[in-house]
């Protein structure tokens, strides 16, 4: 299993199982697709999606709100783009990448729900996302895990 997961050789050749991977790959645009959402869309998503009342704030906080969207949008994008290339020619580390956002989502649901609440006045997508994604993302690292020699036994 740690081989699996820290393999020696970074190659192209995949081991695990194919939903696993093809999961990856939606997980792969979802991201970039967020990515480029917080970046381009005016407010950031912080309104018009994860329903932060902007309106609330001074307009230099609002500015600031903004801001950090679109920065953490720069951040998922450059996290999408290592997802492209592990796609294309590293395909051996995609049980690390399925560890990887597991960490993220974990991460962030805790942050939320546990250190630094964020208040909104509707359920924005990430909230939702940080009780899904985290499930997802083990089970997919699981399956990622399993090989050929565990579906034939």
């Amino acid at each position: 299993m740690i081989e699996k997961l820290f393999p020696k050789n970074l190659d192209n050749q995949y081991s695990g199982l194919t939903i696993a991977k093809w999961v990856f790959v939606g997980m792969t645009v979802l991201t970039i697709a967020r990515s480029l959402a917080h970046i381009f869309i005016p407010d950031g998503g912080a309104e018009s999606i994860a329903t932060i009342a902007l309106n609330d704030f001074t307009t230099e906080a609002s500015s600031v709100i903004i801001g950090i969207f679109s920065y953490w949008g720069w951040s998922q994008l450059l996290f999408g783009l290592f997802f492209v290339i592990v796609l294309w020619r590293y395909q051996s580390l995609i049980p690390l990448m399925w560890l990887f956002i597991f960490i993220e989502w974990v991460g962030r649901y805790l942050l939320e729900t546990f250190y630094k609440p964020i208040e909104t006045v509707g359920t924005a997508p990430g909230a939702v996302g940080n009780m899904i994604f985290p499930i997802i993302s083990l089970v997919m690292l699981i399956l990622a895990l399993q090989g050929q020699k565990n579906r034939q036994a």
